[in-house]
């Protein structure tokens, strides 16, 4: 809400104005000012710190709308009440009565003299004149009591004149206040067409030319400024004909019809015009021309196209997404997080599953790259005559089946961003030529154009393979292998920071179960996940966390079902099961039931798989009353 201020001119003022807003319009400011003097260094004052409407009586209203503020000033007017209360008043001292104020204080006071029998004659006060001089002569003309404003009343008491303040009521205070806050909403809404309209103007990617119904230029954007070499100073108030003598918008304005897509030369360019008529009814006021330049189309259709294309292509993970506080862990993310601050291209190497592409986003999202896209494709996921176009783009019909249209490359998508190779090492030799000269000269070509296209790309590559060896047996070429290698980062297989699982295992277990009441680890079954060599490493965790989820809503899964679950899936380790290093009953007692039954309860096959002798295998089948 825009602010207001009210202009009280009297300590009685202020307490009353204070007292009438308080309840309903607590939001619009009280001051005071000297009753005399014009009053527009404060109205200013209040204009610089914001305020739009002020609400002001008599003499100050007159003063601070002749100042011409950018402020509305609205009258708080004296009420028939207000006069007659003060002509009540003014009535115990005598009924010859002189009112001598600013007209817009005392207006139709006259008029009250025969209701209420008394003798009234009016001395309206102007902005510049002496009251001194009005209450001389009312007084020498027969007046026995004044009343007025609080000019007349400091003037009057000098004077030994008799003196009754013209006072305003709540009701009428509160009526002022709220025609401000209608006025004060009406500008506000004003000066937000006004703001959209300028916007419009301003930042709109076309020419922008009005006329008014004479045919003058009223409204000239930045645009028009560039296209046509004219400063909107020089343009607005002069004559269309005048400024663009080949675009006829006046003829436009006098048929009122439109002229749409028109192409016209202007200052050696090609622009796209069109030319409205603006209608109240049947008769147009004015017209409107808007206009492009054609190189200016072009270029939106580029980036629109890349906008389209890039959706999408964005790093949502950082480095507080790596879990685990293992040493070796914990400095691959130190290694990582110093490559970020670099340009440089990053060879990621690690088992299948590892973490290779977090990795990747997070050196993105740490980088100064960040605002930029990412834009990530798996070479292996991609036939290899596919890929190069994948990577480079096409024009249109550069191949049979080829989009029409073209297509942006990868490369050109990841522009002032990164590109992430995952599984690099699969890339055909040919490509792998290719890939090599686009990141040496940082240009690109897409496939049926002979244009050179120049590119900002960081790249990050990732392979789980051996890649050395692929450089020995020739699958990859050793001068893409130099240029990749710049910065190398080796991501630990799980099977080497075994301490992580149990908090990557709690962590995939609890998002797969989605709920505060799902099912938790046994100290058992932490044990027990540690002792798998987990050859799919966290992908692999994940999934198994996954399954555990599926199967069991809540309670507490133990090491037995661990087991099991690998059993099940053919996954559980070499050699015997490994037995809890302190069993609990239960626990122990489901994985005696288990050995034999996968042994058709065979005592001696059952304590072979277990890795205990019969006697053991006996003695603890007796202890759990499990034994036949």
């Amino acid at each position: 809400m825009p602010s207001i201020a009210f202009y009280a001119t009297t300590r009685e003022m202020m307490r009353l104005a204070q007292k009438a807003l308080q309840k309903d319009h607590s939001d619009i400011r009280v001051v005071t000012g000297k009753p005399g003097g014009g009053g527009s260094d404060l109205a200013a004052k209040l204009a610089e710190q914001g305020v739009d409407v002020i609400i002001a009586r008599g003499g100050k209203a007159t003063d601070i709308r002749a100042a011409g503020l950018p402020v509305v000033v609205v009258d708080l007017r004296i009420s028939s009440f207000d006069l007659i209360a003060a002509v009540h008043k003014a009535k115990t001292v005598s009924r010859r009565i002189a009112a001598v104020a600013f007209p817009n204080m005392i207006d139709g006071i006259e008029r009250l003299a025969p209701v209420l029998d008394a003798d009234i004659r009016v001395y309206p006060l102007s902005r510049r004149e002496d009251p001194g001089h009005l209450l001389r002569r009312a007084v020498a003309e027969g007046a026995q009591v004044v009343i007025g404003g609080p000019v007349t009343i400091s003037v009057a008491r000098p004077l030994n004149i008799p003196a009754v303040l013209l006072e305003n009521d709540g009701a009428s205070i509160v009526r002022a206040a709220q025609e401000a806050k209608r006025i004060a909403e009406a500008r506000r809404q004003e000066r937000a067409r006004s703001g959209m309209w300028s916007a419009l103007l301003d930042y709109s990617y076309e020419g922008m030319v009005s006329i008014d119904g004479e045919g003058r230029i009223f409204a000239f954007n930045p645009v028009a400024e560039r296209v046509l070499g004219v400063s909107k100073e020089q343009a607005v108030g002069r004559e269309i004909a005048r400024i663009w003598p080949g675009l006829g918008l006046e003829k436009v304005l006098a048929s009122g019809k439109d002229q749409l897509a028109q192409m016209l030369r202007v200052n050696g360019a090609d622009v796209l015009c069109n030319k409205i008529a603006i209608r109240v009814g049947e008769k147009p006021l004015a017209a409107v021309a808007t206009f492009q330049d054609s190189t200016d189309i072009q270029r939106m259709e580029e980036r629109v196209r890349r906008r389209i294309y890039a959706s999408g292509y964005t790093a949502t993970l950082n480095f507080s997404a790596i879990r685990g506080k293992s040493q070796s862990i914990r400095r691959v993310i130190d290694m990582a997080a110093q490559f970020a601050a670099t340009s440089s291209s990053v060879l990621i190497l690690g088992e299948t599953g590892s973490g290779k592409e977090l990795f990747a986003q997070g050196i993105h999202n740490s980088s100064p790259r960040r605002g930029g896209p990412f834009v990530p494709i798996n070479c292996a996921a991609v036939p290899g005559e596919l890929l190069e176009s994948e990577l480079f783009g096409y024009t249109g019909g550069a191949f049979t089946g080829a989009n029409p249209k073209g297509k942006l490359g990868l490369f050109e998508q990841a522009h002032n961003g990164t590109l992430f190779l995952d599984e690099v090492a699969e890339m055909n030799l040919s490509l792998q030529g290719k890939l090599l000269r686009a990141l040496q000269e940082r240009t690109i070509m897409r496939l049926g154009s002979d244009r050179v296209i120049h590119v900002d790309v960081r790249v990050i590559a990732a392979t789980n393979q051996d890649i050395k060896r692929c450089v020995e047996e020739r699958s990859f070429r050793p001068d893409l292998y130099y240029r990749l290698n710049v910065l190398r980062l080796r991501v630990p297989p799980l099977r080497e920071r075994a301490e992580d699982i149990p908090e990557l295992a709690r962590f995939f277990l609890g998002e797969a179960s989605r709920s505060g009441n799902g099912p938790t680890l046994s100290d058992a079954a932490l044990q027990a996940l540690g002792q798998y060599s987990w050859p799919g490493n966290v992908r692999e965790l994940q999934s198994f966390m996954e399954r555990i989820a599926a199967l069991h809503k809540e309670g507490v899964i133990g090491a037995d079902l661990v087991r099991m679950l690998w059993a099940d899936e053919e996954l559980s380790p070499s050699g015997p099961l490994p037995l809890p290093p302190v069993p609990d009953d239960e626990a122990d007692s489901a994985l005696l039931l288990r050995a034999l039954r996968e042994s058709n309860y065979k005592a001696s096959l059952a304590a072979q798989r277990l890795g205990i002798s019969r006697s053991t295998l006996w003695r603890r089948l007796k202890k759990h009353g499990l034994q036949r």
